[in-house]
């Protein structure tokens, strides 16, 4: 077996199927609505995580940067998510607000890709969903350096202890710098794959206040 990795790649299936039909005379004219219901049967398929989401957004020279969180919410066409202002990405989108959010769920060959801009809720909101987090993962926030460069492992340990410590003596704590964001979306596209390549793809686009629903080629 050869060790190349344009050899292993080609070994490795992708879109092998059996996928869930898509009714395309019952399109709603709002993509939330649509979203939820292939968010519940992603769901009720027990896809694993489909709440986790890649979220895109654009350094200060112009290069885009990606990593994966968790969706805490939809409410019509905006969708939330929350994290640290001092982190890479906070610092980014006070610059750049316009966002990319893309899920993936591989077992049902579906993707949703949303563009939209991305709006700070404020201090109380921020508050409100740090409260909501395990105790842990608070800790950790609270520690801040998020994306820094960690010199030693020691350090760290002690540093969330010191904040578990906090948390215990005072469980109402928060740390100023977590913020809940919120994308407004002007652009989502569905698309569910196909084993022979023959995607249906199809895009809501935000115009003068109003959905727009367009089919693309594959």
């Amino acid at each position: 077996m050869s060790d190349q990795p344009i050899e292993l790649l080609q070994r490795l299936k992708s879109l092998s199927g059996p996928f869930p039909t898509w009714d395309m005379e019952q399109l709603p004219e709002q993509p939330g609505k649509l979203f939820l219901e292939w968010l519940r049967l992603a769901v009720e398929n027990e896809v694993k995580e489909p709440h986790a989401m890649t979220i895109s957004t654009v350094d200060h020279d112009g290069y885009p940067d990606a990593r994966v969180l968790i969706l805490k919410n939809v409410i019509d066409e905006t969708f939330y998510f929350a994290s640290s202002s001092e982190s890479r990405k906070g610092q980014q989108l006070k610059e750049n607000p316009h966002v990319a959010l893309t899920f993936y769920w591989p077992s049902l060959g579906r993707q949703i890709r949303i563009r939209g801009i991305a709006e700070d809720r404020g201090d109380e909101a921020g508050a409100d969903d740090f409260r909501k987090r395990s105790a842990g993962a608070r800790a950790v926030a609270m520690t801040g350096h998020q994306s820094e460069v960690l010199d030693s492992e020691g350090v760290l340990d002690s540093s969330i202890e010191a904040q578990k410590e906090k948390i215990r003596r005072d469980p109402s704590v928060v740390t100023p710098h977590w913020r809940l964001y919120a994308v407004n979306a002007q652009e989502v596209e569905f698309w569910q794959g196909d084993s022979e390549r023959k995607h249906v793809r199809v895009q809501y686009v935000k115009q003068d206040g109003q959905w727009k629903t367009l089919r693309l080629w594959p």
